[in-house]
Protein backbone atom coordinates (compact mmCIF):
# COMPACT_ATOMS: atom_id res chain seq x y z
CA UNK A 1 0.00 0.00 0.00
CA UNK A 2 2.03 3.17 -0.93
CA UNK A 3 2.05 6.17 1.63
CA UNK A 4 -0.27 8.42 0.26
CA UNK A 5 -3.60 6.18 0.01
CA UNK A 6 -2.59 5.27 3.71
CA UNK A 7 -2.44 9.13 4.40
CA UNK A 8 -6.41 8.85 2.16
CA UNK A 9 -7.56 5.71 4.56
CA UNK A 10 -6.59 7.34 7.60
CA UNK A 11 -8.25 10.45 7.07
CA UNK A 12 -11.11 9.12 5.97
CA UNK A 13 -11.41 6.85 8.83
CA UNK A 14 -10.53 10.40 10.95
CA UNK A 15 -13.88 11.62 9.80
CA UNK A 16 -16.03 9.05 9.43
CA UNK A 17 -15.06 8.97 13.53
CA UNK A 18 -15.77 12.46 13.63
CA UNK A 19 -19.12 12.37 12.16
CA UNK A 20 -20.31 9.80 14.55
CA UNK A 21 -20.18 12.21 17.20
CA UNK A 22 -22.25 14.95 15.06
CA UNK A 23 -25.40 16.21 16.76
CA UNK A 24 -28.73 15.04 15.49
CA UNK A 25 -31.67 17.51 15.30
CA UNK A 26 -33.33 19.12 18.04
CA UNK A 27 -37.33 18.08 18.23
CA UNK A 28 -38.00 21.08 20.22
CA UNK A 29 -37.04 24.33 17.76
CA UNK A 30 -39.55 26.81 17.42
CA UNK A 31 -41.56 24.67 20.04
CA UNK A 32 -42.59 27.16 22.94
CA UNK A 33 -41.56 25.38 26.45
CA UNK A 34 -43.67 25.17 29.30
CA UNK A 35 -43.69 28.99 30.01
CA UNK A 36 -44.87 29.85 26.29
CA UNK A 37 -40.49 31.06 25.62
CA UNK A 38 -38.84 30.45 22.40
CA UNK A 39 -35.45 31.73 23.18
CA UNK A 40 -33.36 34.29 20.96
CA UNK A 41 -30.12 35.28 20.00
CA UNK A 42 -30.38 37.19 23.67
CA UNK A 43 -30.74 34.40 25.22
CA UNK A 44 -28.37 32.45 23.27
CA UNK A 45 -25.70 35.36 24.47
CA UNK A 46 -26.41 35.55 27.98
CA UNK A 47 -26.71 30.92 28.23
CA UNK A 48 -23.16 31.49 26.40
CA UNK A 49 -21.60 33.70 28.67
CA UNK A 50 -22.88 32.15 31.92
CA UNK A 51 -21.97 28.29 30.45
CA UNK A 52 -18.89 27.67 32.98
CA UNK A 53 -21.66 28.57 36.01
CA UNK A 54 -24.27 26.56 34.54
CA UNK A 55 -21.49 23.70 33.79
CA UNK A 56 -21.13 23.38 37.22
CA UNK A 57 -24.47 24.12 38.61
CA UNK A 58 -25.67 21.00 35.92
CA UNK A 59 -23.09 18.54 37.45
CA UNK A 60 -25.29 18.84 40.90
CA UNK A 61 -29.02 19.34 39.82
CA UNK A 62 -31.39 17.53 37.14
CA UNK A 63 -33.16 20.62 36.54
CA UNK A 64 -30.35 22.87 35.08
CA UNK A 65 -29.04 22.47 31.75
CA UNK A 66 -26.26 24.56 29.45
CA UNK A 67 -28.03 24.91 26.33
CA UNK A 68 -31.99 25.29 26.01
CA UNK A 69 -33.55 23.31 24.13
CA UNK A 70 -36.48 25.19 23.19
CA UNK A 71 -34.48 27.49 20.55
CA UNK A 72 -35.46 29.48 17.41
CA UNK A 73 -32.85 27.27 15.82
CA UNK A 74 -29.69 29.28 14.45
CA UNK A 75 -29.57 32.86 15.62
CA UNK A 76 -29.57 30.65 19.24
CA UNK A 77 -26.99 28.57 18.39
CA UNK A 78 -25.43 31.96 16.78
CA UNK A 79 -25.88 33.69 20.57
CA UNK A 80 -24.76 30.69 22.50
CA UNK A 81 -21.29 30.41 19.98
CA UNK A 82 -20.61 34.03 20.72
CA UNK A 83 -21.74 34.18 24.58
CA UNK A 84 -19.06 31.24 25.38
CA UNK A 85 -16.52 32.75 22.98
CA UNK A 86 -16.65 36.28 24.68
CA UNK A 87 -15.65 34.65 28.11
CA UNK A 88 -13.83 31.22 27.44
CA UNK A 89 -11.72 33.46 25.45
CA UNK A 90 -12.03 32.25 21.59
CA UNK A 91 -8.74 31.68 21.04
CA UNK A 92 -7.47 34.92 19.23
CA UNK A 93 -5.21 36.04 22.52
CA UNK A 94 -3.01 32.55 21.60
CA UNK A 95 -2.69 33.14 18.00
CA UNK A 96 -1.48 36.67 18.29
CA UNK A 97 1.08 35.71 21.05
CA UNK A 98 2.34 32.56 19.13
CA UNK A 99 3.40 35.33 16.26
CA UNK A 100 6.25 36.64 18.22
Amino acid sequence: MSKRLRWVLVVVAVLLVLSACAAGPNAAVDVPSAVGDIAGFWRGLWHGIIVPVTFVVSLFSDTVSVYEVHNNGGWYDFGFFLGASFFLGGGGASARRGKR
